[in-house]
């Protein structure tokens, strides 16, 4: 059994972690690490856990409980992980970090994005961006790995296939994204109380949202050479799901037929990339609580533009399944195991 810690236990992405693991049959968790409920039972926290566990929340003692696991999870801030890693932890165990902290290989990015001073630069490079459908062959021998955030998973597993052929004009691209509550976490914010997101809807993080550096250094590496987009995300008054719509024009006039193939060379092996039937299009309710992303495209033959969809639960595939997947890839585990599940609906 693969001994597993959660450090950010309590957050909407470390009880993710827990549900998603407590049916993964290669798994057993050792260490619930939440400063907030230290000393409290888990399900005295979510009380959806009633009785499949009677395990007290911890400390986030890092070094100590890379002694007793094989693999941390750390579901946390920015800055948490960055500042207490270090090559005994390393050595101990493996790491995934839910947070930015090792996702975007330049520090100086990072710290003007995120307006951090970054604690330990030098483990940037040692990490591996654990998006698994397109890094699986590096997460494999990975220590450290920085788990992709919700906005860029759905965004670059949408481009990656037209961004490697060639197919879109790539200063054209710009993506509207959309995202349920959850995707602020569960701290209380005025912004997020319910007066203020009911019958709302609001753009936010217009020209400055922190994913941005990070999806563009994604696709820039799909597309051989530095990628600049627009990329403006909106707050939607649902619970979780992540839609992105993204906007390109073509290089050269193309068919339905030909981008089909594209997608298909790349993804036809893929079981949580869902390519969908012709003019069916990704909606948030048909991947709910699953590791999906679903995918699709429509061709705008009167401006030679192409129209990318993609729609996936944020933490799931956005967070903790993504986290899950990268696990079993690291311990060599069918990549599925505990992820397989029919999305929930209604």
């Amino acid at each position: 059994m693969i001994k597993v810690g959660i450090i950010g236990a309590t957050g909407y992405a470390g009880s993710e972690l827990i549900r998603l693991l407590m049916g993964h049959k290669e798994v057993e968790i050792k260490w619930y690490g939440s400063k907030s409920y230290k000393d409290k039972k888990y399900y005295e926290v979510y009380q959806n856990f009633f009785h499949f566990t009677d395990d007290i929340c911890k400390g986030e003692d890092l070094e100590k409980i890379s002694q007793t696991v094989d693999v941390i999870f750390t579901a946390t801030p920015q800055g948490f992980c960055s500042s207490l890693i270090n090559e005994e932890i390393l050595s101990n165990t493996k790491v995934i970090d839910l947070s930015a902290d090792f996702r975007i290989k330049d520090v100086n990015t990072y710290e003007k994005w995120y307006e951090l001073k970054h604690p330990s630069p030098q483990f940037i490079n040692k990490a591996v961006y654990g998006l698994c459908e397109i890094n699986r062959n590096e997460i494999k021998d990975a220590k450290l790995i920085a788990n992709p955030g919700c906005y860029p998973t759905c965004t670059v597993l949408s481009l990656y296939p037209l961004l490697k052929d060639g197919l879109i004009d790539m200063n054209s691209l710009i993506v509207d994204a959309k995202s349920g509550t959850t995707g602020a976490g569960r701290g209380a914010k005025t912004d997020n109380l319910f007066c203020e997101v009911n019958e709302n809807i609001k753009a936010y993080g217009l020209t400055n949202h922190r994913h941005t550096p990070e999806i563009e250094e994604q696709l820039s590496y799909a597309g051989g050479k530095d990628i600049i987009i627009n990329f403006t995300p909106h707050l939607i008054p649902m619970n979780r799901g992540i839609l992105t719509t993204s906007y390109a024009s073509l290089t050269e006039k193309t068919s339905y037929e030909e981008i089909c193939h594209v997608y298909k060379k790349y993804y036809e092996n893929e079981k949580f990339i869902r390519i969908l039937d012709e003019d069916v299009f990704p909606q948030t309710k048909w991947v709910q609580g699953s590791n999906f992303v679903d995918i699709n495209f429509k061709l705008d033959y009167r401006t030679n533009r192409i129209i990318v969809v993609g729609a996936m639960d944020n933490l799931v595939k956005g967070a903790a399944g993504q986290a899950v997947q990268n696990m079993n890839i690291m311990f060599g585990l069918e990549e599925s195991e505990g992820l397989y599940n029919v999305p929930m609906f209604p």
